[in-house]
This record gives C-alpha cells, structure tokens and sequence, in this order.
C-alpha cells in the first residue's frame, strides 16, 4: 500500500484591499475599472436603506453603472436564501457584484456569482462530505466587496458558509476564484453596529486569528491529487502566521473598548482592520474546532435571541457560536504547541511571566472567559439554551465539517467532541 505524500507547498491568496473612511465612496470605479457594467447590490433589509447602500449606490451611478437591488438577505443565510439570491441573479443577468453587509450578504453575493457563472446542481460545489465539492470551473464575475461589520474577513476570502436546512447544520463552498476581487474596508460602516453585533463580529475576528496560527501546519496535511484540489485551507504556515499574530495584536488592544463604546472609532478602526488582517491568515491557513463546533450551535438553535439582532427568529450568531466553544476547545488544544497557546494569550492580555507550557491552555481559556464576562455574553452554551441531552446532536452536526475539523492539531472524534460540548456547557 503506498503511503499517502505530505503537502510540500502552500498558497497565499487574498482579495486586493483599500482601508479607509469613506473608501466605499470607490466602489463604483472599481466595479466600472473591472468591465461590469450591469451590476448586483446585495445586502440583508435591516441595511437596505443605510447610509453605506447609498453611498455605494450613488458611486455606482457616478461611474454610469447600471444596477438593481436584491435586499433579502438572511442574516445566517441558508440553502434555501441562497437560492433566491441565485435566481435574481440568473434572472437578472448581471455581470458584476457589490454586497454590501455583514458576512452574510457578503457570502450571498459569491454564491450567486458561482451558479450564475457556471450552473449547476446546488451541491455540486459544495464542500465534500455534504455535497460533491467540485472545483470551480473557472474565473467568476468582478466582485467588490464593502463589509459593515469588523468580523467576517469575508472581504479576503473564497469561502461562503450557509445553514444547509436538512442537516441542521453549516456547511459552506470554499474556493479561491469566490475571492472578491476587491475589498473596501470602511470603519465608518461600522460606526452603527449595536454592542451585541459588535460583540459577536469580534469574536469572530479573534477566533480566526487563534484557530488559524493553532492550526494543523500545512506540511503535516496530505497533499492533493491535482493543483486544483489544494485546499482554500491549508494549514498553518509561515506568511498567515504573520496575519493571525497582527489581528491577534490589535483585538487584544480594542475588542472590548470597540464593543462597550460605540463612539470609539478608534477602537472600531482597529477591528476592521484586524477582521481583515485575520481574514488574510485564515482565509489561506483554515480554522479548526470552535469554528467546526459553531456550526451545529448556529444550526439547531431553539428559541435564542440576542439584543441587537431581528426580533422573531431564533438565531445564535455565528461568533457567538464559536467563541462559546472556544475556551475548551484551546484548553484541549493546547498541549500540540503550548508556545503557540501561549503567545495568543499572550497577545489578548493575558499575564504569561512565569509560566510553563502546561499552563497554556489554561491561561488562554481564562483570557477569553474574562473578555465574555466584561461584555455580558451568556454563560456557556446552556446560556444558549442548549443542555447536554443535545450534545450528541451537536456532534453529529459537527463531525461532516471536515474541511475544519481536520485541520485541528490533535485529531477528534466523537468521543473527543462529545466531552467539548459537554465543557462548554457553562464557562464560569
């Protein structure tokens, strides 16, 4: 039997970025510089009629380019959201996009893009083992990208996750053509996001920045049969390290004065910035447990609604979902590189003088337990509403995320999944 070939090789991809206030004010040359000239708004209703729309609408009719409005986004977007997206733009037979949102207009618009571009049954792009995860074809549409959250770091990168309806669970499509060709990072759009969404982008970004430097190194993943099969991600690896430590840096300095005062724009500014410096890291290293267990947490929510987000629906937001997960998951991590646990606890605050490489797991998960305590998330996942009876439910809709999950520094199973969940139950 021959032994399967490590990987040799990474890749760095990432979107072309513009910072700054009032950036947003581009996108209409950049979406005219790029030959669009039929162009697709995507965002979600809450921000159909905000200040970052018009101003990215009126560049677009600066620039003489023609567009139409799809504002039905859904805030965790689904299979079925997706779909309607895809419809409007096959109907609407654009050739250009412009969400402008949080993560989820923003992956809405690359999915829309893919099956416009190139038609297909909806799980053939689709991660594997959900569905057939098919290469892309080819290249897509132009698309620029202009979050208003300092979260996703959706901006940077070819990944676009949804709740697939039938599992209860998130799957996504990971690839790098789905890259925006540009990314605008405005602070400014971020300048109105209620403390919870602040929150919870946030956690977002810090979990990116730890998951994605805790990572599986890449030269430990098998390699793959083609070029075209080498992952979006990838592993650890010298260059995203660089990103994940940067990002790691600034939330340690400004996630809690970004979230507990809105006129800190400051603070606000850093954020975005480390949301998409996090972006670059893990957009080409990958994420691993919190982000693979978020998924089920996210899924098979009950009744659960957060200050701040649309009343009426049952939502744990998706960096709730992950950071919840997290002070376990990095405690059980910890022992594959204590001197990686370490330094990111180091980076959020934490006070390491004097300790050993036994005491990075503890140090982490008590660093990102004081930062929920000081913003006021809920105690664990039964804060959430979840208790241990949903605990295999939880991780079954965990272990099809192999994407993630395999690039965990220690392997898990169900046994190892079982008690994390079980962990995170309560965290203080």
């Amino acid at each position: 039997m021959t032994t399967p070939r490590s990987e040799t090789a990474f890749t760095i991809d990432t979107s072309s970025i513009k910072f700054g206030p009032g950036i947003t004010s581009e996108a209409g040359y950049e979406l005219a510089r790029l030959g669009a000239k039929r162009v697709l708004v995507v965002t979600d209703p809450q921000l159909a009629n905000s200040q970052a729309v018009r101003t990215a609408t009126d560049s677009l009719k600066q620039a003489g380019v023609d567009y139409a409005v799809f504002d039905q986004v859904s805030v965790e977007p689904t299979d079925s959201s997706l779909k309607e997206a895809i419809q409007f733009a096959v109907d609407g037979k654009f050739d250009g996009f412009l969400p402008v949102g949080g993560g989820s207009s923003i992956d809405t618009a690359k999915a829309a893009n893919l099956y416009s571009t190139y038609p297909a049954d909806f799980l053939e792009y689709v991660n594997a083992p959900i569905g057939k995860g098919t290469p892309v074809p080819g290249d897509l549409k132009p698309l620029v990208a202009v979050p208003t959250t300092a979260g996703t770091g959706s901006e940077t990168t070819g990944v676009s996750i949804f709740d697939y309806e039938e599992l209860g669970a998130k799957t996504g499509i990971a690839h790098r053509s789905l890259r925006p060709d540009v990314g605008l990072v405005d602070p400014e759009n971020t300048r109105s996001l209620p403390k919870m969404v602040a929150a919870c982008s946030g956690f977002d970004v810090l979990c990116h920045g730890i998951e994605s430097y805790t990572a599986l190194p890449f030269s430990q993943r098998e390699a793959p049969p083609t070029p075209a099969h080498r992952p979006a991600y990838q592993g650890s690896n010298p260059i995203s390290d660089v990103w994940a430590l940067a990002a790691l840096e600034m939330v340690g300095n400004s996630i809690l004065p970004a979230v507990l005062d809105s006129e800190d724009m400051d603070a606000r500014t850093n954020m975005a910035m480390a949301a998409t410096f996090a972006g670059v890291g893990f957009g080409n290293a990958g994420v691993h447990l919190p982000h693979g267990m978020s998924y089920p947490v996210s899924g098979l929510v009950k009744q659960y609604t957060p200050e701040g987000y649309p009343e009426g629906k049952a939502i744990v937001p998706h960096g709730m979902a992950v950071i919840l997960n997290a002070p376990a998951v990095f405690r059980y991590t910890s022992s594959s590189n204590p001197d990686r646990h370490m330094r990111a606890a180091q980076l959020l605050g934490a006070d390491v003088s004097g300790a050993g490489p036994e005491d990075a797991g503890d140090l982490i998960a008590e660093r990102l337990i004081y930062i929920l305590k000081e913003i006021g998330v809920p105690n664990g996942l039964s804060g959430v509403g979840y208790t241990t009876d949903d605990v295999p439910a939880l991780v079954e809709g965990t272990l099809p995320q192999h994407r993630v999950t395999k690039l965990a520094p220690r392997p898990t199973g169900a046994e190892e999944l079982t008690q994390l969940f079980k962990d995170s139950m309560t965290l203080w």
